[in-house]
């Protein structure tokens, strides 16, 4: 409160009294004083909350649920004298952990990047004298000196302004030089950011110089508590995350029934020892446990990662390429998101209106009346004073950057515009070198006008830019169609109705006047006043930062895909709506809320605001941000969040999936955050949803696949057990091993890599609480293929021993070649169906007929993996001898391929029921 107060007095006291308040002086402070300081307030620097040791993020990689269960399969393993099952088991943990850690593994650098963006060197008067001091060491009652291109080291409150803008789109998003002044301000519940007599650490001079007195420093400043707010926001786990410990929960529960079942039916039926059940427990255990499934994830994951920035979306953390494709909410800013981040002027008006084309700040364009393009000669008759005053009042510069193939302003925004649509009459750049300039009147706030005095021979012309309604006040005629006439009370009128139209239209508009002198006036003599005076009102050009043009179907997709939209802005509520509306994001009046408004608004009606179809939040500050972004999350839904500034690092972070800007974010955005745009574009944040939806499906097909060949790892346990030992075991652990961690691995990457199905953008978001592990996919993987699986397996182990002469009644001989070569079967029995069970997984509902065999490349490269794999297994004499195999004959691999054709047309047929049941439920 005592803080609160001091910033209350600081900023609505005159200058000269805000010294006394911060106990120093215009002299500034002497050594003592600054020593005390330094010990009661610290270094002006941004500090460290505890963060989680590197070593700790490693070990976690092999501690979480998942892991743990391999581990207790690796030591069961070891306890039954399976040392190469055992080992095979740890590979598979380290080789997954290492590569986790390494693909998620970015060091928090938000604290570092905060740092780096304050300046090592300060000017400031201590003791009477001007001297230069690191930031560091700067304390409360510094007096500290600003000029063109210096960045702030702490919170200042101005004494003396000079033209002095700032850039305080690290703290607010919005790029436009801010100007300020050292005058007091006393407005009531205005937000503290737009406060004109404050400067922020870590904001910047555009232009002018100032003097002030430090306040705020380190963790107090704004830019302190922004940080502190992203450093002390926990990362929570992401939706696929909380799936996969849901999905290691339902396995571990299957394994260790399986387990203990197969225990008790092993030692009472089978007539097994207490030791023999204990070990065929085991193996059960292992078959259950679908080894494969974690690297696939993750490789899976890392694929979807790449394709993705290959679209310009840099994504940061694997788990959350998935939570993008389960999104309901996006909070989105508006400059250089939806915008083009480049003001640009569209229209300019002088008693007829041209539409000026062109894209940024590109100087080629065409100036339309309707739909004809005018001439040059035309352009003279009429605009051409217009155009020369646009291009003389002005300070900025445009540059063509061959590196980036862009042309950018250095400058102000708004007068770089109007420079651009000068250029784009070619003549006018030719005359307005001949124009030298006398002398300039800087634009100040209360004038709120800028003007440049220029001579070319005899001629001196004040050119004069500003706002409307002060220019045609201090007009006494108006030029049209190269004639002068005297201005009336009507001209008036119908100047100040176009400007309030483009003003509704978010367009900022200024108004451009000229006045000419005799030659013998001393212009030097005249005060401002006397100049701007009894001028020519030439028109008004009508700027906007216009939207991008991709953003409006990528909005249409979004609300096809029941995705909604929220812009939350720093800029003026009109504003925003008018681009709101432009680009299809608000459709009738909307609903505008402002940070002052939501300072006194509690949470069960901002819920209900959220729910709102048409709302929009203008004027925002950090904390405001993050405030709605939490209650969305309480409310349910999955939020992303796009933002490029320092004040958006909070809100990105607590975000389910934050998305910075990688052109115009600034480097603690883009730390805060879990993915990258490459090209600022909102478009992308839509594609990006796209493949992330695609890959939950694809990460459903291959958890499928993995599962469907589950049952015929399990049922040759069962036959021998229910047959009472009478079957010989037809699959050892090991070999189940070998299609978990061997053969299938490939193939289930491929489904990972499956190209979306048609419509994924036509249906609402997954809800929250469907399950990867569903009843509908359980049924398909253990009730339905993997069944297919399983007789295909057994039929190819009992074929084996009836080639020799056995048939049903005989007693099968549990070892020998005969056993070996059955026991062979039934391993590549599971391999030939898992190549008709990956078609059948390709797609869900969609027939493979219709989306094609060849369609899935990689796919194709999976079969031929794990028939390579398959061969190597039954043919090399190494892993003849580690299997026990025997090689398989044309015949049996005819016998066995038979199947695969099998297992798909019966998911073909499941399919076609299931389209004729939704087709007859949906007629």
């Amino acid at each position: 409160a005592e803080e609160e107060e001091l910033k209350h007095e600081i900023v609505s006291s005159p200058s000269d009294k805000v010294y006394s308040f911060l106990g120093s002086s215009p002299d500034g402070l002497d050594q003592n004083e600054i020593t005390k300081r330094l010990e009661i307030y610290g270094l002006n620097e941004i500090t460290q909350v505890s963060k989680i040791p590197i070593y700790q993020k490693f070990l976690s990689q092999f501690t979480h649920f998942f892991a743990i269960l391999l581990w207790i399969a690796a030591i069961l393993s070891l306890i039954a004298k399976m040392p190469e099952l055992a080992w095979a088991i740890l590979a598979v943990i380290i080789i997954n952990g290492i590569f986790s850690f390494w693909q998620e593994y970015k060091a928090e650098k938000a604290t570092e990047a905060l740092r780096k963006l304050l300046p090592y060197k300060v000017k400031v008067i201590r003791n009477r004298e001007l001297v230069e001091v690191d930031a560091r060491y700067i304390v409360p009652g510094d007096v500290v000196l600003l000029s063109e291109g210096d960045r702030i080291p702490a919170d200042i409150r101005l004494t003396e302004s000079f033209e002095l803008q700032v850039d305080n789109s690290v703290l607010t998003g919005e790029s436009r030089p801010i100007r300020k002044t050292s005058s007091a301000y006393s407005k009531v519940n205005a937000n503290w950011i737009d406060m004109p007599n404050i400067c922020f650490a870590g904001t910047n001079v555009v232009s002018g110089n100032g003097r002030g007195v430090v306040f705020a420093t380190g963790m107090r400043t704004e830019f302190g508590k922004i940080a502190h707010l992203t450093q002390v926001i926990t990362a929570e786990l992401s939706p696929l995350q909380k799936e996969m410990i849901f999905v290691t929960r339902v396995v571990a529960v299957i394994a260790i029934s399986m387990g203990i079942l197969f225990y008790l039916l092993g030692t009472f039926l089978a007539g097994l020892s207490q030791l023999q059940g204990f070990i065929f427990a085991i193996g059960i255990i292992v078959a259950n446990i679908p080894e494969g499934l974690l690297p696939t994830v993750t490789l899976s994951l890392a694929m979807a990662v790449q394709r993705m920035a290959r679209k310009n979306s840099l994504v940061k953390k694997l788990s959350s390429v998935e939570t993008l494709g389960s999104c309901t909410v996006i909070c989105t800013d508006k400059t250089g998101t939806l915008t083009q981040n480049e003001m640009t002027v569209k229209k300019i008006w002088a008693f007829d209106e041209l539409e000026v084309t062109g894209v940024g700040y590109c100087p080629e364009g065409k100036f339309l009346k309707g739909s004809r393009n005018l001439s040059d000669e035309e352009l003279k008759k009429s605009y051409f004073w217009l155009l020369l005053t646009s291009g003389i009042c002005n300070n900025s510069k445009i540059v063509y950057e061959k590196d980036n193939n862009r042309w950018r302003i250095i400058g102000d925004p708004t007068e770089g515009s109007l420079l651009v649509m000068s250029m784009k009459s070619k003549f006018i750049n030719e005359e307005i070198k001949k124009w030298k300039r006398v002398r300039e009147l800087p634009f100040d706030s209360r004038r709120k006008r800028m003007t440049v005095i220029s001579q070319k021979g005899d001629d001196i012309i004040a050119f004069v830019k500003g706002a409307a309604d002060e220019i045609i006040e201090r007009c006494s005629s108006y030029f049209k169609d190269g004639e002068i006439l005297p201005m009336t009370g009507k001209i008036k009128s119908a100047i100040k109705q176009v400007n309030e139209e483009y003003a509704r239209d978010a367009y900022r508009v200024l108004a451009l006047a000229y006045r000419p002198f005799s030659n013998d006036v001393n212009l030097f003599m005249l005060e401002v006043d006397e100049v701007e005076n009894d001028m020519i009102f030439l028109g008004l050009a009508a700027m906007i930062d216009p939207p991008r043009p991709e953003v409006e179907e990528a909005i249409k997709k979004c609300s096809t895909a029941g995705i909604k939209i929220i812009m939350i802005t720093g800029d003026h509520g009109l504003t925003a709506e008018a681009i709101a509306k432009k680009v299809g994001m608000i459709k009738g009046k909307a609903k505008i809320v402002t940070g002052s408004e939501l300072d006194g608004m509690d949470d069960s009606v901002l819920n209900n605001i959220l729910k709102e179809k048409n709302v929009l939040f203008a004027r925002i500050a950090p904390e405001h941000k993050l405030r709605i972004v939490s209650n969305l999350k309480e409310m349910g839904e999955i939020v992303a969040v796009t933002g490029d500034g320092v004040n958006d690092a909070p809100a990105l972070k607590k975000s389910d999936i934050g998305v910075a800007m990688g052109i115009a974010g600034t480097d603690v955005a883009k730390e805060a955050a879990d993915m990258v745009l490459l090209d600022d574009n909102f478009a992308t944040i839509v594609n990006a949803i796209e493949d992330g939806r695609a890959v939950f499906d694809n990460i459903r097909r291959f958890v499928g696949y993995i599962f469907t060949s589950n049952i015929p790892e399990i049922v040759p346990y069962l036959a021998f057990v229910l047959s009472g030992g009478a079957i010989p075991l037809p699959m050892t652990v090991l070999q189940i091993l070998a299609v978990d961690l061997g053969t299938d691995l490939v193939p289930a990457l491929a489904l990972g890599a499956e190209m979306p199905e048609k419509g994924v953008m036509e249906k609402p978001p997954r809800p929250r609480e469907e399950r990867l592990l569903n009843a509908s996919l359980l049924i398909r993987a253990y009730g339905f293929l993997g069944i297919i699986e399983a007789a295909a397996c057994m039929s190819g182990y009992f074929f084996a021993f009836w080639q020799t002469g056995w048939r049903p009644g005989l007693k099968l001989i549990g070892s020998g070649p005969v056993y070996e070569k059955a026991r062979t079967m039934c391993l590549a029995g599971v391999v030939t169906t898992q190549i008709g069970n990956g078609y059948a997984w390709r797609s869900h509902k969609e027939s493979i007929f219709r989306k094609g065999f060849f369609t899935n490349r990689f796919y194709l490269f999976g079969i031929l993996s794990e028939l390579v794999i398959i061969s190597i297994f039954v043919y090399t004499p190494f892993f003849k001898g580690l299997f026990g195999h025997r090689p398989l004959e044309f015949k049996d691999w005819a016998f066995l391929f038979a199947w695969s054709p099998v297992i798909l047309l019966a998911d073909e047929i499941r399919k076609f029921i299931a389209r004729r049941r939704k087709s007859h439920e949906g007629g």
